[in-house]
């Protein structure tokens, strides 16, 4: 019981308090690379994003360098864009078939990565509660791994987002 009034207080502070400025967010990542995220701001339009998450059995860690334009559409002021670049590292697991005298066999094997990042998204932030929304394409550039490069032009996904 003492746990739950807890979070009904810290809750309703949180909403009361829409009016005051955010300078960090905490959230997950749904996509290709699906994660957990934190957003930090460094001032009004810029921040950082670090990106901890899971593509082929596999973990990365991504820094990103974000760039948020505000005000660029006329129907709505929470409605932003979002761009930025930056950089990934971690490793994958992968599977090779290999033949030894006749016989195939299935073969478990991991490989570090690493490449750049770029950033494209709509983000939606609301203004009675402290959670933003988007929608975001973040292709990436692999060094090393399974292939000695390999690129993926299309990594959409969701994103929510606690603000505080």
């Amino acid at each position: 019981m003492k746990k739950l009034s807890i979070l009904v207080t810290i809750l309703a502070f949180t909403l009361s308090a829409s009016s005051q400025e955010f300078r960090q967010a905490i959230g997950l990542r749904g996509g290709i690379t699906p994660g957990f995220e934190y957003r930090v701001f460094s001032d009004e339009t810029n921040s950082y994003k670090f990106l901890l998450s899971s593509r082929d059995n596999g973990i990365q860690f991504h820094a990103i360098r974000e760039f948020h334009s505000y005000g660029l559409f006329s129907f709505s002021d929470q409605l932003n864009f979002v761009y930025g670049v930056g950089l990934h590292a971690g490793y994958i697991r992968y599977g090779i078939t290999r033949l030894y005298y006749n016989t195939h066999y299935y073969d478990r094997t991991s490989a570090f990565i690493g490449g750049l990042d770029g950033l494209a998204g709509l983000e939606y932030d609301f203004l009675r509660i402290p959670i933003s929304a988007g929608v975001e394409v973040k292709p990436f550039f692999d060094l090393f791994g399974e292939q000695l490069f390999y690129i993926q032009p299309f990594d959409f996904a969701f994103t929510l987002k606690y603000r505080f």
